[in-house]
């Protein structure tokens, strides 16, 4: 975790402010969080009267009694939300991992059938450093170049050990364009999170 006056922290710290002010009676709403994790939520300074999550995680053993945690595919979410209909979809930096054009869109679909109102962020493919790896231009490089640098970067998370792995890590994350969000999400509202006079995220919003 990041310390409480790093860039990072303070980004989250904003991000959070800003879905607080868009969304004033969250302490009343049931929430389903699509891919997120129950520490988020616990440090988060917002608590909705109940959060659901889903993600592809072992869900934790100790919960407190507003918080469920499911395994589950956010595009494929019969099985873990049962039919429920939410208050609210909360998404953080997901939508980019979730595997290609065609499973996007399930996961856009399932975010207006879960809900009538939605926050959905991602990173905007455009921002000059790629926030994953925290390399410059990383997103632009081709395939092989990205695979080979993510085994020598310092900043990796957790450093692929073979090319094939090298490979997976970087297939993996598509980040996505404002037309792409807009394709998306053609009945919400795409809002941009701002760095250094730069689009750094965008935000799909239906309130």
């Amino acid at each position: 975790m990041d310390a409480p006056d790093s860039l990072g922290a303070k980004a989250r710290a904003r991000r959070w402010n800003w879905f607080a002010r868009l969304f004033p009676n969250v302490d009343d709403m049931t929430v389903i969080d699509l891919g997120g994790t129950a520490s988020a939520w616990l440090r988060a300074p917002v608590r909705p009267a109940h959060v659901h999550i889903v993600n592809l995680s072992t869900p934790p053993a100790d919960l407190p009694s507003w918080m469920t945690v499911e395994n589950g595919d956010a595009c494929n979410l019969r099985a873990a939300t049962h039919g429920t209909r939410y208050d609210l979809v909360f998404s953080n930096a997901v939508i980019e991992h979730v595997g290609g054009h065609i499973r996007r869109e399930m996961f856009a679909e399932a975010v207006y059938d879960l809900a009538d109102r939605h926050w959905v962020q991602t990173p905007y493919r455009y921002f000059p450093v790629e926030p994953h790896y925290v390399f410059p231009g990383f997103q632009f490089m081709p395939m092989a170049v990205r695979a080979a640098t993510v085994r020598r970067w310092p900043l990796v998370h957790t450093r692929p050990t073979d090319k094939e792995s090298a490979v997976r890590s970087v297939a993996e994350i598509e980040l996505l364009s404002k037309t792409e969000m807009r394709h998306y999400f053609p009945h919400s509202e795409i809002q941009y999170e701002w760095m250094a006079g730069l689009v750094k995220a965008l935000i799909a919003i239906k309130r």
